[in-house]
């Protein structure tokens, strides 16, 4: 079966557009502009609508930026790292995103952090014996280092739990530079 491509709209219907699709999930300015951009019949509606948008203070990606990390700061207890490549996956300024990161996450304990992800993450068994195994230790430190945490900390943690975790710092993403860099923009 063909794929029917989508109707295209006028200003008026584009606008509409918009604000349904900003109701049902925030989106930054340049996710906005990409779905825009697919439906306008008229590619110069698209900047007039934005316009009005923004005017109308729908949409802003600097209180996008800052609900989506504090959200995952608070209530996925993600690292900073992970929250920074997230933003950047939704297309937002890395000068937004940055600032937005570095708000969410001043005067944030990351050893703390690191100690309750593990805690979730290994509910109901004993850290010191499961880590003892060379296998789950080097799978504890990727869910960290996945998870947004420094390899600096993620050892330091990993150590009161087994001796072995000395030898991660030889481990190929403890240095790896991508994982602590933002991605740059789409």
């Amino acid at each position: 079966m063909a794929v029917k491509p989508p109707k295209l709209l006028d200003r008026e219907r584009l606008l509409e557009y918009a604000a349904r699709a900003l109701t049902s999930r925030g989106l930054s300015l340049n996710e906005l502009r990409a779905r825009l951009q697919k439906r306008a019949a008229r590619k110069e509606d698209v900047p007039v609508v934005i316009a009005k948008l923004k005017e109308a203070g729908f949409l802003n990606d600097r209180r996008l930026a800052d609900s989506i990390a504090g959200w995952r700061r608070d209530n996925q207890g993600l690292g900073k790292t992970r929250v920074m490549r997230d933003l950047m996956s939704r297309r937002i300024a890395p000068p937004v995103a940055r600032q937005a990161v570095d708000a969410a996450y001043s005067g944030v304990d990351e050893v703390a952090m690191i100690e309750q992800f593990l805690e979730r993450k290994y509910r109901g068994k004993n850290l010191g014996e499961l880590l003892a195994e060379e296998k789950h230790l080097a799978s504890a430190f990727r869910k960290l280092r996945l998870a947004g945490f420094s390899a600096g900390n993620s050892i330091r943690v990993l150590k009161r739990f087994a001796a072995e975790a000395d030898r991660l710092e030889d481990f190929p993403e403890a240095d790896e530079p991508g994982l602590d860099a933002p991605v740059s923009s789409v």
